[in-house]
């Protein structure tokens, strides 16, 4: 069945940190509606296995295609890592993860170094990252490492000083040393870390934001498709969330960058 142009783009991650992926969706396309839902009572994906994120996205997008979303953006690198094939199988709507936008940015920007990715744990291990950068281009050299300090420094809004700064040089120096010149940020959450990663990488290496390739993807996909929402009217942003709502709409405005009026907390039954 074919969707409305209105319709809402859906949204998904474990927690806060799909928040910078909806942050560039409403840059990049200011007229789309959105429904973001947060499995905020089972975050993180990063640590579980792939069989339980898979059944996780599965529930959540079921959710989400309740409320009429024309689209799925999986904005977990995480469940986009192991849960992509089971989503696009099982949905009417197109499915849009992190990491294919990602891998292909960052190819765009190397100039024949290395290519460096950085995430969770589970990103890291599930070699999504990995096989995405080789399967567009087998001659890419890539290292990955996973960094899962950065996730609690990012949601505390430890993002500045000694503290941030000291953990990405723990983690980052071997990137510089190994002449990586582009850096992928294979989590949601890191974009907050950008000032120190950069400081600690040098100006040499690019950083790729996935969440900005993942708007630029999404947009060009609805156009293809010609489900772009007509430039009238005022969009709506719904916010759901798994767990009590107030934490994640302190702590989400630093990543969306505008305050969170409401979420409603809602049990997705697993």
């Amino acid at each position: 069945m074919r969707q409305a142009s209105h319709s809402p783009i859906g949204v998904f991650d474990s927690g806060v940190g799909g928040l910078t992926v909806l942050k560039s969706l409403m840059e990049h396309l200011p007229h789309e509606s959105t429904v973001y839902l947060g499995d905020t009572a089972r975050v993180p994906y990063g640590t579980k296995s792939g069989e339980v994120v898979t059944r996780y996205s599965l529930k959540n997008a079921e959710f989400l295609l309740e409320r009429g979303i024309k689209l799925l953006v999986v904005a977990c690198n995480t469940a986009s890592s192991v849960a992509l094939p089971a989503l696009e199988a099982a949905l009417p709507v197109p499915v849009v993860g992190v990491i294919g936008p990602g891998a292909q940015a960052a190819l765009a920007r190397t100039q024949g170094g290395g290519v460096g990715v950085i995430g969770t744990q589970g990103t890291i291990r599930s070699g999504a990252y990995q096989r995405a950068l080789e399967s567009l281009d087998p001659r890419v050299r890539v290292k990955a490492r996973a960094c899962p300090l950065f996730v609690p420094l990012a949601e505390e809004g430890w993002t500045t000083g000694d503290v941030p700064m000291l953990t990405a040089r723990e983690y980052l120096g071997e990137f510089a040393r190994d002449g990586v010149d582009t850096l992928v940020l294979g989590c949601t959450h890191y974009p907050l870390l950008k000032g120190v990663i950069q400081e600690v990488v040098g100006p040499k290496v690019a950083l790729v934001d996935s969440a900005e390739a993942t708007a630029q993807a999404v947009a060009a996909l609805l156009e293809r498709m010609e489900l772009l929402a007509p430039g009238t009217g005022t969009p709506s942003h719904t916010y759901f969330v798994t767990d009590v709502p107030e934490r994640f709409a302190e702590v989400g405005a630093r990543f969306l960058g505008r305050p969170i009026a409401s979420a409603e907390q809602v049990d997705l039954k697993f």
